[in-house]
């Protein structure tokens, strides 16, 4: 697998007027990674991905996509992906299977046996001869990815590609993304408002908030914690007792008590053996402590202070 990231962003600006749009990003994404977008309505995610796909201008700063300049070697770069910005678009008088010919005739190298082959990968093959105007919203998100994946590129792009799809389809499409990276080595950048898809799609996740990158981070991260601080419940016999002693000892954050009547807390790991010593001191009965593992969703919330997802 090679060292060099398939797509990096360095200082990437985009003004209208004299409002930055996006604001300075600079990350980078290696090959055989599922990489997420998130962020409130309004945040750039779109606005970065028709940047790296060339449908807006860069205002400051570059993006490259296997080296290549998507601003200077457009042609160079842009050969490497596939991608759906918004919602596919296609001939509805057409069948599916028309479409993607009609789009193999546009790229050198497309054979019938690749049609055949993301057909197959889409699970289309029933209705691929039908007509697209019959084609549901979620088989057209199919078909779209078809038809992005038909040059084998090394960048697929994909701006809200569940939008559609009924729970099976997502779970499909979810797993088929993860197939591609395992077994082809394709990079994935996808933006989602489905936060729960994203906690099981994503290797990693990019927050964007008014253009700016708040964050990059393992996807563990966001719902595990950090290595060091974590959020950890215990279940005491006397909790108002409990957390009068814990008050007195350093090292503890965020001490409250759940509606369900545990005491949570975030603390080091280490420091457990000493929390539950000091209880036991003070002849509090505990019955029970575990750690406490954040939704996607509680974290971008914390993240962005309440930001609506979009």
């Amino acid at each position: 697998m090679s060292s060099e990231p398939i797509i990096s962003l360095q200082n990437v600006t985009k003004r209208i007027g004299r409002k930055n749009i996006i604001d300075d990003l600079t990350f980078e994404v290696p090959q055989g990674e599922i990489f997420g977008f998130l962020g409130p309505n309004g945040a750039g995610k779109t606005t970065t991905i028709r940047m790296i796909v060339g449908l807006i201008s860069i205002t400051k700063g570059q993006i490259l996509i296997k080296g290549k300049n998507i601003k200077t070697e457009f042609e160079q770069a842009i050969r490497h992906v596939g991608a759906i910005v918004e919602n596919p678009e296609m001939y509805k008088y057409l069948s599916g299977y028309h479409n993607l010919v009609h789009y193999a005739r546009m790229v050198p190298g497309v054979t019938k046996e690749r049609i055949d082959e993301v057909v197959s990968l889409v699970k289309l093959e029933n209705s691929i001869h039908d007509k697209v105007r019959k084609y549901s919203l979620g088989m057209r998100q199919r078909l779209g990815v078809a038809q992005a994946l038909l040059h084998r590129p090394s960048l697929l792009i994909l701006d809200e590609p569940t939008n559609g799809l009924d729970p099976e389809g997502i779970r499909e499409l979810r797993d088929y993304l993860r197939y591609l990276t395992r077994t082809e080595g394709i990079t994935v950048v996808v933006s989602s408002h489905l936060l729960s898809e994203m906690e099981l799609m994503c290797d990693r996740v990019a927050i964007l908030q008014r253009g700016k990158l708040i964050d990059v981070k393992p996807i563990q991260y966001f719902t595990e914690g950090s290595d060091s601080y974590q959020t950890y419940q215990i279940e005491a016999q006397m909790p108002e007792q409990a957390m009068a002693a814990m008050r007195q000892m350093v090292g503890i954050q965020g001490l409250k008590l759940s509606e369900e009547g545990l005491i949570e807390f975030t603390t080091e790991r280490e420091l457990i053996p000493d929390i539950l010593e000091k209880l036991m001191k003070n002849h509090i009965r505990i019955y029970g402590v575990q750690r406490v593992r954040q939704s996607l969703e509680d974290k971008f919330l914390e993240i962005t202070g309440g930001g609506q997802v979009g």
